[in-house]
């Protein structure tokens, strides 16, 4: 009798020991395939330092959604001065376009045809302020140029860019020209998505038109139809 309880001790201590193993190989298992599924993601981004995970192109990103809050930020305007957007944002209903930079012809003309449209936008109550990886130096000669007469400013260390969930690993052709364009300070090589967000005067996103096609914009008359529908609901 004494003989069986101790093989039976001996058949359950087997059976406990397999059952352990059998467990350890299933987490190994489950391990290498969350593995696998984080080498995928980081296939299609990067880590930067501060551990925001960059899109490797504009199709991956994952902005901010209608009813949202921008997020505050204090950025320099085309005369190197301090521009408190939430501040701003809080006195009138804006128009917030992120553009890539003057260098830009497709933002050139952008700007051009917001430019022609901010007399009507403005009467309706609004305020048009663009955002761009520019320097200072860079904003000045796009508005001189283009002879604007809204907001210019820079987000050249792409911060704001980041926050907003718009900002992607630029293509190799413009690691060179990037560092020149905002004075250095775009040091992960970053592009926005060009986008068009109309916001309350909570900051909270009523509107938001983003195409990871650069040479896609929105048309302005089709801005004002969609900036006037949304002022008579305020």
């Amino acid at each position: 009798m004494k003989n069986q309880i101790i093989r039976s001790r001996i058949m359950l201590a087997f059976a406990f020991l397999f059952f352990c193993s059998l467990m350890g190989s299933v987490n190994a298992q489950e391990m290498m395939n969350s593995s696998d599924e984080t080498s995928k993601m980081m296939d299609k981004k990067t880590m930067t330092k501060d551990f925001y995970m960059i899109p490797q192109n504009p199709e991956d990103i994952s902005p901010l959604l209608t009813g949202e809050k921008i997020p505050e930020a204090v950025l320099s305007d085309a005369y190197g001065k301090k521009f408190d957007l939430g501040s701003a944002v809080t006195k009138k209903q804006t128009i917030l376009i992120f553009y890539r930079g003057g260098w830009c012809p497709y933002c050139s003309k952008q700007l051009s045809g917001l430019q022609e449209a901010a007399p009507e936008l403005e009467k309706m109550g609004y305020q048009l302020i663009a955002v761009s990886t520019d320097a200072p130096e860079g904003l000045m000669k796009t508005s001189t140029k283009k002879k604007l007469g809204f907001t210019l400013l820079s987000d050249a260390d792409i911060t704001l860019i980041k926050k907003v969930g718009i900002a992607f690993k630029a293509p190799k052709g413009y690691w060179d020209m990037l560092p020149k364009t905002t004075g250095g300070k775009d040091i992960d090589l970053l592009l926005p998505v060009p986008s068009v967000f109309i916001l309350d005067k909570m900051g909270r996103i009523q509107f938001e038109y983003i195409n990871p096609d650069f040479k896609q914009r929105l048309n302005p008359e089709l801005l004002k139809a969609v900036a006037f529908t949304i002022g008579k609901n305020q």
